[in-house]
């Protein structure tokens, strides 16, 4: 692309007082990385600071990006994580009280870690909107926080600035009951404010696609170009540390994600609670690895006081992403029963690692993954048990009928999805 940026890390600032990253946080880092990253960069950052939305130089906004990174534990060896290392505790020592295994990093410890990255913007003055380059690009990778007028206000008075949103999902409006009562509203505001401002929208699948077109058209704005970049696994996925041999020969299940009802683990439970009555020691154990996120109470009161668990199952967050990939590499299988996504990142992530992924017989993943997942449907707790049960089996047939398939999974790389991107807004 020839024209300057505009690049908005505003979600990318408050997320610095997150222990790690999530799927979206992962495609707006490796976005804002590739605009803002480079000596003599013309690009600008843009990010809401004490007096509104303000403009930073690109080498400025970087600093904050390798704090944040810093920060995340990104670039650690597993062996230096401390929760790494707790969950291997976990693994042959439960709790001798309450239910499942609980370990993760401290909260006071990250607030003041990153405390340095945040300072940077949330003081500052920077420079007024008005001063963006002519004919820029802003970039807004996030959704956030575009339910807000006084975010994007300065563009309504700038025609000559482009504006590409990535859109995610449209799940709050579609599945409002899997959300904060709040999030239906915001969003619905969001999107009007991104058809009504876009010259452009990348999403990550077909399927958001579609959906995008359709709001789109409600709203008046039927031709509103669309990008299909299907998001890339993260680099240490593909070649980040390996299995961890103090788990070689174990049989465990990996699940990751925002514990949230869209995710389901309440069938993951309800599962591993059967495996428990019927296996005892034998059972394999569950991994759960995010952080607890919103209407979650009946899986809180598993997790913490449900003593047939407690053997069995370990919840983890704050989790280095390179002890993820270690952990993930020895899995005998990766999780994903969600009903409803809008691409599914962790489940090309564990398929990056190698581990063959039991997955909900979803839209997403179907387009995403197409016959190289092992699929259950999300609401079918019986099929999740036995496929469990058929991957613990020794010499297991279906779980190396998995691992064959699993070879069919697109390998989507960064490089491959940041060209997309910048051929689509070179051609706006």
């Amino acid at each position: 692309m020839t024209a300057a940026a505009v690049y908005d890390v505003t979600r990318l600032v408050t997320r610095a007082l997150n222990r790690t990253p999530n799927g979206i946080d992962r495609v707006d880092f490796a976005l804002a990385r590739h605009f803002l990253e480079g000596p003599d960069n013309a690009n600008v950052a843009l990010a809401c600071a004490a007096l509104g939305p303000r403009l930073a130089h690109a080498a400025d906004a970087f600093g904050t990006l390798v704090d944040i990174e810093t920060f995340w534990n990104e670039l650690v060896d597993p062996g230096a994580d401390p929760v790494f290392e707790a969950l291997i505790r976990a693994f042959d020592a439960p709790p001798s009280t309450g239910g499942a295994a609980r370990v993760k990093r401290s909260g006071l410890d990250v607030v003041g870690e990153n405390w340095r990255a945040m300072r940077r913007w949330a003081f500052r003055l920077g420079r007024a909107t008005r001063q963006a380059p002519q004919g820029a690009v802003y970039v807004n990778a996030s959704q956030f926080p575009l339910d807000k007028d006084w975010h994007i206000r300065w563009l309504r008075g700038r025609p000559d600035v482009k504006s590409v949103f990535f859109v995610h999902d449209l799940l709050p409006l579609d599945a409002p009951e899997f959300f904060r009562p709040a999030e239906q509203g915001k969003h619905l505001r969001a999107m009007r404010n991104i058809v009504s401002l876009a010259a452009g929208v990348i999403v990550g699948s077909e399927a958001v696609a579609r959906r995008v077109r359709a709001f789109a058209a409600e709203q008046g704005r039927a031709d509103l170009p669309l990008c299909l970049a299907g998001l890339p696994v993260a680099p240490v996925f593909l070649n980040g540390p390996p299995a961890d041999p103090r788990l070689a020969g174990r049989a465990y299940f990996v699940c990751c994600g925002t514990i949230e009802p869209r995710k389901n683990h309440m069938t993951l439970l309800g599962v591993w609670r059967d495996l428990a009555e019927r296996l005892g020691p034998a059972s394999p154990k569950l991994v759960l690895v995010g952080k607890r996120g919103w209407h979650n109470e009946n899986v809180l009161d598993l997790l913490e006081r449900c003593a047939a668990l407690r053997p069995h199952v370990i919840e983890a967050s704050g989790l280095s992403t390179p002890a993820l990939r270690s952990l993930l590499a020895g899995a005998t299988a990766a999780l994903a029963p969600s009903f409803g996504e809008g691409f599914g990142l962790p489940v090309a992530e564990a398929a990056a690692c190698g581990a063959p992924v039991i997955a909900s017989d979803i839209e997403t993943f179907r387009e995403i993954a197409d016959d190289s997942l092992d699929y259950v449907d999300p609401l079918d707790g019986l099929g999740w048990r036995d496929a469990i049960l058929a991957y613990c089996e020794p010499g297991s047939c279906r779980r190396a009928e998995a691992m064959v398939r699993l070879a069919e999974f697109p390998r989507r790389e960064v490089a491959g999805f940041l060209r997309t991107v910048d051929d689509f807004i070179a051609g706006l």
